[in-house]
């Protein structure tokens, strides 16, 4: 379900799909993932609101995509053996996402 949430970032209030709940001292912090911007963000529990009916129909701007069959990669360097090698990684490197949204540019 799609909610309304209030992002500090961009200082407006935008449509989000809420991913995680996260109990902390001064409240919950939910998740969202931005479905106009593309944008991951964290947004206190008082920010979130239910969407009105007619602009729940409205179609998004952005969609959650994988690249298929793609996986990421890392340099290993192994400084005793004074060697690097590409290798898998468990996540993207952030030169490797910055690289991969020039190319998209």
């Amino acid at each position: 379900q799609v909610y309304v949430v209030f992002s500090e970032e961009l200082r407006c209030w935008c449509r989000a799909l809420v991913e995680s709940v996260r109990c902390q001292a001064s409240g919950y912090q939910l998740g969202c993932f931005l479905v106009d911007y593309a944008k991951y963000c964290s947004v206190a529990s008082e920010n979130i609101r239910v969407l009105a009916g007619a602009f729940a129909k409205i179609p998004h701007r952005a969609k959650k995509c994988r690249l298929h069959c793609t996986k990421p990669l890392t340099l290993h360097i192994d400084y005793c053996e004074n060697t690097a090698k590409i290798g898998p990684a468990k996540k993207w490197d952030t030169a490797a996402v910055q690289h991969f949204r020039k190319l998209l540019e």
